[in-house]
């Protein structure tokens, strides 16, 4: 759940002058433009992600009265918002590796379950896509976005779900995980996440309070791990229910 990433100032006012053009067709046309525009600006460099993006329909999964196809992040409520565009693309770019069918992978910080449902799709039915959120509200709501999107028949069968849980505690019933992407920053990387990566995975972090980092994290094959920062950003805490929903 990300704020702001200022790498892309740039696109976001030439975004900005583009955004009339997307709304003047349909939901799946705005859709297919926006993922364009990712790839003409070279955020989206993989074939499968911009696949996963376009047959996802970003919005489904963004509360009524806001822009869905515009590269901002939006609030969602409970103190929380959806990531922008290019975030999210970002991220299925770093981890597209580690999403192949078949793998798991654990969504920490589900909010509206947009990047859970493309995650679904990444690693398809014989895989496994996990999402945890504290909110519980987000956890009926993000279930309900997914029922209208193209990941539907996998939260029937089983492939894709939703937990109410303390996303720093992860969700052990179905690690290890071939990948891990945290949507919320932590003052450092929780434990129990690198205990639930699987060797030879990857996770994508925001780690830092005032200052923060992407954090690409991948476990060797001997369980030791290396670290390094992808790019600066501002995202809102990864932090308990409570301190969520009482920040200023």
């Amino acid at each position: 759940m990300e704020v702001v990433r200022s790498i892309f100032s740039c696109w976001f006012s030439s975004s900005s002058r583009r955004s009339n053009r997307l709304w003047s067709s349909g939901a799946s046309d705005k859709n297919k433009a926006m993922v364009e525009q990712l790839q003409r600006y070279g955020v989206i460099k993989s074939t499968k992600v911009a696949e996963v993006m376009e047959t996802i329909d970003r919005g489904l999964f963004v509360p009524p009265g806001g822009s869905p196809y515009f590269d901002s992040p939006m609030s969602i409520g409970y103190n929380a918002t959806i990531s922008a565009p290019h975030m999210h693309a970002a991220c299925l770019e770093l981890l597209e590796d580690h999403l192949q069918p078949g793998m798991r992978v654990l969504d920490v910080g589900s909010g509206t379950g947009y990047l859970t449902a493309c995650f679904a799709l990444m690693v398809g039915p014989e895989g496994r896509a996990v999402g945890v959120e504290h909110i519980p509200e987000l956890v009926a709501s993000s279930t309900e976005n997914i029922k209208k999107s193209a990941a539907a028949p996998q939260l029937d069968d089983g492939s894709l779900s939703i937990h109410i849980a303390d996303g720093r505690e992860g969700w052990p019933e179905l690690a290890p995980y071939d990948s891990i992407h945290v949507g919320a920053a932590a003052p450092q990387i929780p434990e129990a996440l690198i205990e639930q990566l699987k060797p030879g995975g990857r996770m994508v972090i925001p780690v830092g309070t005032v200052f923060q980092e992407l954090k690409v994290v991948d476990k060797k094959p001997d369980g030791s791990v290396s670290v390094r920062d992808e790019t600066s950003v501002r995202y809102v805490p990864l932090t308990s229910k409570d301190a969520q929903l009482h920040s200023d």
